[in-house]
């Protein structure tokens, strides 16, 4: 877990000063990756640690003022991101290589700034994304190295009857059956253009893309063809498991070790620089 000294974020040096200046507002994109394990998701909220509010913690300290993020969606507790999206704004001009090395350098070892760009000022880095893709990540034998990024799990399924499974998605639009019961969106319409698994050297993939993601949805689906895949479930089931629009009709999540925001793409026209 991280300890009460990585909550509590250490003065930076004077020197990272020396390469910004006062300038207009402007908008920037940070690509970031971070694993999820000791954190409660993405969102702030009370009483609980999220990604969003150690990076804010650390960007205030860095420009020495408070500054907010806006995230290109949440990751539940326990969610990775090996590419992961979010905007803030500032009147001070940015030197980029010593503002990565500096904010790496204040926020703990689960997080890392991969690059910034600066952007239009109505690029919204949820609203202007155009697709999000995700990885789950299962192994079949124990392995220290991946204990908190990987579903252990000794079965072995039918991959080829999950795929048959996982092609039923892309001709659906609905996905209610596979969003957590408590959320805050206005219609469970969702546009998946590809769904696959693959085996891999000790390891089964599973990778999807799609316009947007409902809360639980990618762990829904996973513990749902892997059910079909060792015969729990026929691929025939998954219509109406879609149809239904209960998440009680679907199966039951895989754990949230497993799964990794893997890439969120933008139009190339909303970058400056």
């Amino acid at each position: 877990m991280l300890s009460k000294e990585s909550k509590t974020l250490p003065r930076i040096s004077s020197e990272y000063y020396l390469c910004i200046r006062m300038n207009s507002t402007n908008r920037y994109f940070l690509e970031l990756k971070y694993k999820g394990t000791n954190f409660h998701g993405w969102q702030k909220q009370e009483n609980a640690f999220s990604v969003q509010e150690c990076i804010e913690k650390a960007l205030s300290t860095f420009f020495r003022q408070s500054i907010k993020i806006q995230g290109s969606g949440r990751t539940d507790t326990g969610v990775h991101a090996s590419h992961q999206v979010c905007h803030f704004e500032t009147d001070l001009e940015i030197d980029y290589y010593t503002f990565i090395k500096g904010l790496n350098g204040i926020l703990p070892k689960d997080i890392s700034i991969k690059n910034i760009r600066r952007v239009k000022p109505d690029a919204h880095a949820r609203f202007s994304a155009t697709e999000r893709s995700y990885l789950y990540r299962i192994i079949n034998q124990k392995d220290p190295f991946l204990n908190e990024l990987a579903w252990c799990s000794y079965n072995s399924p039918d991959i080829d009857q999950m795929n048959l499974a996982a092609k039923q998605l892309l001709l659906a639009e609905d996905f209610e059956s596979f969003s957590k019961a408590r959320t805050e969106v206005t219609h469970f319409r969702c546009k998946i253009k590809s769904a696959i698994w693959e085996r891999k050297e000790g390891e089964l993939l599973f990778h999807i893309t799609a316009n947007r993601f409902l809360r639980g949805m990618v762990r829904a689906i996973v513990g749902t063809t892997i059910e079909i895949g060792l015969g729990k479930r026929k691929v025939e089931d998954m219509t109406s498991i879609i149809q239904a629009k209960s998440r009680k009709s679907a199966g039951k999540s895989a754990p949230a070790c497993g799964l990794f925001l893997s890439q969120v793409k933008y139009p190339d026209e909303i970058y400056l620089d």
